[in-house]
């Protein structure tokens, strides 16, 4: 976790219950990092993101689905980091992934520029975006309990390593929900929401599951349109996020056929699309009471 995080020395300001300042203590604090990774298709430079170091791979993976780009293991021959140095150092910034011969490339003179905040910019309109999703997330047979769509805010902020020592990083976590517990499949976090998506839909099309028939995404932030379209790209039928929608997302939400859920906030939720997925909350098996 040590590039993840970084150390700088501060200046706390605090003050007592009457506004007075307390004296001003000089001390350490720790960050989430923030570095560019450039990412290369056959040695071609495509594209730099703005991300927290770490699993770069999965991020790289993930934003290759999110583009359309690829939509199956078998299709992503190798990744390897490339030279990139900073003051004689090695900084682990440069990704290059070798595709299938088959697989066409893309334009790789676009040269996409994201920010951490800022997904796949530049779509023109859903229709686009529709043609480039591969999986029908409405033909999905995906119920979830009300309860335990709820539930699932908490469980990522318990999983959130990062965030404990920050406070500065978005998380998104892969859940299975076929059992009578959410299974937590994979957590990832980043200062990005969108890279947060990208390093976990990377990391299952690393371990060959794509399409994500059957499971919910769940999402720290809001839902925003570029959200929507990475859940609709690799299959996923659910989106659950802590905060508001765009009305973008829901208009794609709506037109893929995919759930879309805002205001996750434990006790309430609300469902902006594909309300038929959500069903009642789980019955409660009766305490027995103990014999005398």
């Amino acid at each position: 976790m040590a590039r993840m995080t970084q150390r700088r020395k501060i200046h706390r300001f605090q003050l007592d219950g009457t506004g007075a300042e307390n004296p001003v203590r000089y001390k350490e604090d720790v960050l989430a990092a923030e570095e560019p990774l450039e990412i290369r298709i056959g040695g071609t430079s495509f594209a730099v993101t703005m991300r927290t170091p770490g699993d770069d791979f999965d991020l790289v993976a993930g934003f290759l689905v999110s583009e359309g780009i690829i939509r199956e293991q078998a299709e992503l021959v190798s990744l390897r980091f490339c030279s990139g140095e900073k003051d004689g150092i090695q900084t682990f910034n440069v990704v290059d992934a070798q595709l299938r011969p088959d697989v066409p490339l893309p334009d790789t003179k676009r040269h996409v520029y994201t920010s951490s905040s800022c997904g796949i910019c530049g779509t023109d309109s859903i229709d686009a975006v529709r043609k480039t999703i591969h999986y029908d997330v409405s033909l999905d047979g995906l119920r979830v309990p009300v309860d335990l769509l709820a539930g699932l805010p908490d469980r990522l902020r318990e999983a959130q390593a990062v965030f404990d020592r920050t406070g500065g990083v978005h998380a998104a976590g892969l859940f299975r929900m076929d059992g009578s517990e959410p299974e937590l499949l994979c957590l990832r976090e980043d200062v990005g929401r969108h890279n947060a998506v990208d390093k976990v839909v990377g990391w299952a099309l690393r371990q060959d599951l794509l399409p994500l028939t059957g499971l919910v995404l769940q999402v720290s932030g809001r839902a925003s349109f570029e959200l929507v379209q990475k859940a609709a790209l690799a299959g996923i039928p659910v989106l659950s996020a802590v905060s508001a929608p765009s009305s973008l997302a829901v208009d794609l939400a709506v037109g893929t056929g995919l759930t879309l859920v805002g205001f996750s906030r434990g006790h309430s939720l609300n469902v902006y699309a594909g309300r038929e997925r959500v069903i009642g909350p789980r019955a409660r098996v009766p305490k027995v009471a103990a014999s005398a």
